[in-house]
């Protein structure tokens, strides 16, 4: 008799969980300390492109595959500067279109009701839509002449087209860390980066195992004078 065991689903772990945490804070507490008082101001616009997915060297999931493309419209406002760090926030608005499939139907277990029509149903090949609005708390360094470096934490919240083993449809919330590189050439700016991101609902409904992602990002900004 052949047993097929079912890893329980991984979650992000508590420690990035903690860093995302203490990220947002610091960003925070720069953003609202009294050494220089904030005037936000729109000095960029831009748009970027992002390419992620479930199966990577952080996350690696056999129960199924998660792969996504993720396309932002930017707006970044300088906050205020901290030492030798830029404070910026990015709104950034977004479209993302996932691909899916439960590749091992034991994940859903004989104890769920209808658990063979579930099976049939979250087996089959899906299109997945999430449309998103995220907000990025953005620190920046310039390195060397044109070269910059970036670390951008990104909350938001969205709403996801299609119901899945893994995740409801309806609400839900994404959150992204990126760390990358920014070239500036005249009066635009090209932006390459590494992107670890989840999506959840925080257990409004259910299920709620969630999708964590890893991958690259790249962008065109443009200077507003």
């Amino acid at each position: 008799m052949i047993i097929l065991r079912v890893k329980k689903p991984k979650k992000l772990p508590n420690s990035l969980n903690k860093s995302i945490l203490i990220f947002f804070f610091f960003s925070y507490s720069l953003a609202n300390s009294q050494e220089n008082k904030i005037n936000p101001s729109l000095n960029k616009i831009g748009f970027l492109y992002s390419s992620a997915k479930q199966n990577n060297i952080l996350f690696f999931y056999r129960d199924y595959y998660y792969n996504t493309n993720v396309y932002k419209f930017q707006l970044f406002y300088s906050l205020k500067k901290w030492r030798k760090w830029d404070v910026n926030l990015i709104v950034q608005p977004q479209y993302q279109m996932a691909q899916h499939q439960l590749l091992n139907e034991q994940f859903v277990t004989p104890d769920e009701e209808n658990f063979e029509f579930l099976r049939e149903k979250f087996t089959q090949k899906k299109d997945i839509s999430l449309y998103a609005f995220e907000l990025g708390f953005q620190l920046r360094k310039s390195l060397i002449k044109k070269i910059s470096f970036e670390a951008t934490l990104g909350l938001g919240a969205g709403y996801i087209s299609l119901e899945s083993e893994r995740l409801a449809k309806g609400f839900t919330f994404i959150e992204n860390v990126s760390l990358g590189l920014a070239y500036t050439s005249n009066s635009s700016e090209f932006f390459l980066a590494t992107t670890v991101g989840h999506v959840s609902n925080f257990n409004i409904q259910k299920p709620n195992s969630g999708y964590n992602i890893l991958g690259f990002e790249l962008g065109y900004r443009i200077f507003i004078k």
